[in-house]
């Protein structure tokens, strides 16, 4: 297997993929990396160095940079979609959904049904998300929340090379609109990632961490801040199941459910904020599907019902931190 970094997986498995599809294109705002600049075409290999080389291999045909109009990408992806083809639609920031809302939730996502199933909307919407890279309120959100609420729309999460690579991939052949969420702050991570046709199937959790104590959820970028507190609480002799949804839509319940019947504690750690969160949801499933056999309230740690500061100092206070997931384990095993 290659080590390799998050934004590595990703560009490989866009040159992969595209390889092997024709029909698969990407556009977005400067997918093209430089184009218009002094250096030219491939001068900063794109914005986020997700699309770095594809122009070079595959022509201003499959990499098509849009004007700064997120309503265009995507309500040109929905045409392009319908006609036949696979587009892969950047959204630089996934702050602007608000932009392209209507074609997203109205169009894009209803499609399939309002047709009756004789049509598909292979749609792949990479946002880029997420807070910790001291880039403000309007460019640090995490919108998963959102889209996960949205009937017809899958949700995709990856937090390692090997998962973002397998996502991908699973995204790029199948027959739904996908909103393939990418934290800035994860796309330098590394790992391993396996060899060859690697796919991982939607709804499908990853369990990266096993103890008898306490289940805890983590979503995106918080899966390694809640690694870090399981460690600092492994000296204290709690062990903590860590899971990994990778998807919200569709979400692995049972893989949730089974863990909590066998610790009977949850903590859910989440970078939205608490109100109709994600983390919000999940102790709703866990709470109706599993009340009997919790030892102790569901606990969640979240970011406040703030904007994203964009102060380095208030912005590390505002997001969820290994300390405070430790120290939510602590409270929640006070009870009995």
């Amino acid at each position: 297997m290659a080590v390799m970094t998050v934004r590595e997986a990703i560009n490989r498995t866009l040159h992969d993929e595209m390889e092997r599809d024709p029909n698969i294109f990407v556009l977005g705002e400067d997918v093209a990396g430089g184009a218009g600049t002094e250096g030219g075409q491939e001068a900063i290999g794109g914005i986020w160095g997700t699309t770095e080389g594809l122009i070079g291999k595959f022509g201003p045909k499959r990499v098509i940079d849009t004007p700064i109009s997120e309503s265009a990408i995507i309500g040109a992806a929905a045409g392009a979609a319908l006609a036949g083809k696979r587009p892969v639609a950047e959204l630089m920031f996934a702050d602007f959904i608000g932009v392209c809302a209507d074609q997203l939730i109205n169009q894009i996502a209803k499609f399939r049904y309002m047709f009756g199933g004789n049509t598909s909307c292979p749609v792949v919407v990479r946002l880029i998300y997420g807070a910790g890279m001291n880039a403000a309120a309007q460019h640090s959100q995490a919108f998963y929340n959102l889209l996960t609420a949205v009937p017809g729309l899958k949700v995709a999460l990856p937090t390692t090379p090997a998962d973002a690579k397998g996502l991908l991939t699973e995204a790029l052949r199948g027959d739904d609109p996908v909103m393939f969420f990418e934290h800035k702050a994860l796309y330098s991570r590394k790992g391993e990632v396996p060899d060859g046709d690697h796919r991982v199937p939607f709804g499908h959790a990853r369990m990266v961490r096993e103890g008898g104590d306490v289940t805890i959820v983590a979503l995106g970028r918080m899966v390694s801040f809640a690694e870090k507190a399981v460690d600092g609480l492994a000296a204290e002799g709690i062990g903590c199941d860590v899971i990994d949804p990778r998807t919200t839509s569709p979400l692995d319940e049972e893989a949730i459910l089974d863990s909590v019947e066998q610790t009977g504690r949850l903590v859910v750690v989440d970078e939205s904020p608490p109100r109709c969160s994600m983390a919000a949801d999940i102790v709703a499933i866990v709470t109706e599907k599993a009340f009997s056999c919790l030892k102790a309230p569901p606990r969640m740690v979240t970011a406040p019902h703030t904007p994203i500061p964009f102060s380095r100092e208030l912005e590390r206070a505002w997001l969820p931190s290994p300390e405070r997931i430790a120290k939510a384990v602590q409270e929640t095993l006070r009870w009995g």
